[in-house]
């Protein structure tokens, strides 16, 4: 993989990550499992399971446990930019599923052999 790099990182409960940040890359942590505590410019916040934070490259960056169970993160990082929409549906049938999702219909996205 060259566009980008993904960490998976687990935190014990009362432990930190490094104050850090990067010369060329940005970066999205996505918070999988307990809860991230997280200082970006000196803004401090916390975030849950499902919880997001995209940091710019040069910004000073720090996170912890803030939770009482383990955390996990995904820190998922590149440079580049956005490369447009390009994903093609491999089942044609896929087409209007997923119209009909975009058009409020999430019961579409179900997997098709779980009915």
């Amino acid at each position: 993989m060259t566009a980008f790099g993904v960490n998976a990182i687990v935190l014990p409960p009362g432990t930190e990550w490094f104050d850090h940040f990067h010369h060329v890359q940005d970066e999205l942590y996505f918070v999988h499992a307990g809860r991230a505590g997280f200082e970006v410019g000196g803004e401090s916040f916390e975030l849950g399971p499902g919880g997001a934070v995209h940091v710019e490259t040069t910004t000073p960056r720090r996170f912890w446990n803030a939770g009482e169970d383990e955390l996990v993160l995904r820190a998922i990082g590149g440079r580049g930019g956005y490369v447009e929409r390009d994903g093609e549906m491999v089942d044609p049938a896929d087409v209007e599923r997923r119209r009909r999702f975009s058009a409020g219909e999430p019961e579409m996205i179900r997997r098709r052999d779980l009915k």
